[in-house]
C-alpha cells in the first residue's frame, strides 16, 4: 500500500460469511481502502428462496461447495429462521434484509449481489433504502455469528486452484 495504494480489496462477506471483520476491515478502514462484498447473498442461499437441496439443479455449481452438501445444507436452512422472521416484521425479502445488514456494516462497504433477473435486481437495489434499527441488527448478529455456517466456503479443490 505504501508503494502504490490499494483502492479496494474484493472478498467474500456475508450474514454466513463474516471472517473479514476478524481479518481485514480495521486495516481497510485505517488505510481508506474499499471493500468490495461478494457473494453478500452467501450464493443465494441467503435469500431464503432454497428450501431443499433438490431445488438446485443437478449441474448446479453450488453443489460442489461445502456448504451445500446434504448434511451441511440442512444445518445452514436451519439458521435462516432469525432472518425469514425479520423479512416478515420489516415486509421485504430474506435478499433485502442480508443485502441491508451487509450495508449497515461500514461505510466503506459495496456489495455486488449477482442475478439473472431484472426483478432481483430491482429487489436488491431497494434494500440500499431499508433502514434497520440497532436492534434488528443485533439479533441478525445474534443468529449468525462469525463462523455460524457449517461447511467451509471452498472445498479442497477450489483451494488448490487458488493457490496456484
Amino acid at each position: 500500500h505504501k508503494t502504490y495504494p490499494v483502492p479496494a480489496i474484493e472478498s467474500e462477506y456475508s450474514l454466513w460469511t463474516r471472517e473479514p471483520e476478524n481479518e481485514m476491515f480495521d486495516v481497510v478502514d485505517e488505510l481508506g481502502i474499499g471493500f468490495i462484498a461478494f457473494s453478500p447473498l452467501g450464493r443465494g442461499f441467503l435469500t431464503s428462496t432454497l428450501k431443499q437441496l433438490a431445488d438446485l439443479p443437478p449441474d448446479d455449481l453450488r453443489r460442489s461447495y461445502p456448504r451445500f452438501t446434504e448434511e451441511n445444507f440442512n444445518k445452514n436452512r436451519a439458521l435462516l429462521a432469525p432472518l425469514e422472521e425479520i423479512a416478515r416484521e420489516l415486509d421485504v425479502s430474506a435478499a433485502q434484509v442480508s443485502l441491508a445488514w451487509v450495508l449497515h456494516q461500514r461505510e466503506f462497504i459495496v456489495p455486488i449481489p449477482g442475478t439473472k433477473r431484472q426483478r432481483y435486481l430491482d429487489q436488491n437495489a431497494a434494500a440500499a433504502e431499508i433502514s434497520i434499527s440497532p436492534e434488528i441488527l443485533a439479533r441478525l448478529n445474534r443468529a449468525m455469528p462469525v463462523g455460524i455456517a457449517a461447511g467451509p466456503r471452498h472445498g479442497d479443490v477450489e483451494m488448490h486452484r487458488m493457490n496456484r
